[in-house]
């Protein structure tokens, strides 16, 4: 497990929603992270938590999560636990999410605070199959790789959030960026 920064904010990010969810499973939970993070990058060029998504059938997948999670009972640092539910009857198991520790805003910006509560507001009594169904709208990021291009699995770029005219603007706020931080650390 990689920690840093980044690890910090998703942890914090997954104890929020675990803490305004009515419900929270690893799907829901999933599509909450992709917005939190392509929402985020459309505005301001980064994502909030680092992770990579992928697109598969059931919509965008942070890869590298899934196979930490897949385990079933996982703990992150005291912060959130993990745990395999199994369902009734033959419907399998789901993994639930349980925050152990209140939420610390501290790591986040005013800008990724609104998002979150955003988010929530939106998605707080939403199913998993709303969630699906919300990232799978057309000109989506995911439809984009899924459908149009038909590259399954493939990992969906970021930019992909970006319409058109924002793109070209996005690369010029991102070149500046880059270039103000390399002066900066001469």
């Amino acid at each position: 497990m990689i920690i840093n920064r980044e690890r910090d904010k998703l942890a914090q990010a997954v104890v929020f929603f675990g803490h305004n969810m009515r419900k929270l499973g690893k799907v829901k939970l999933f599509k909450l992270l992709y917005f939190l993070d392509f929402e985020h990058f459309r505005d301001t060029g980064r994502s909030v938590t680092g992770l990579d998504y992928f697109a598969w059938k059931m919509g965008p997948v942070p890869k590298s999560l899934f196979e930490e999670l897949d385990a079933g009972n996982v703990t992150w640092d005291s912060t959130v636990h993990f745990e395999k539910k199994t369902l009734g009857g033959d419907r399998g198991w789901m993994l639930t999410v349980r925050p152990l520790a209140p939420f610390d805003g501290s790591l986040f910006s005013r800008r990724e605070l609104r998002l979150l509560a955003k988010l929530a507001e939106e998605f707080r009594d939403a199913e998993a199959d709303d969630m699906v169904e919300a990232t799978h709208l057309e000109n989506s990021p995911w439809d984009k790789v899924w459908a149009k291009e038909q590259r399954k699995q493939a990992l969906i770029p970021y930019e992909y959030a970006l319409r058109g005219q924002e793109t070209d603007q996005m690369k010029g706020l991102v070149a500046d960026r880059d270039e103000i931080l390399r002066v900066l650390s001469k």
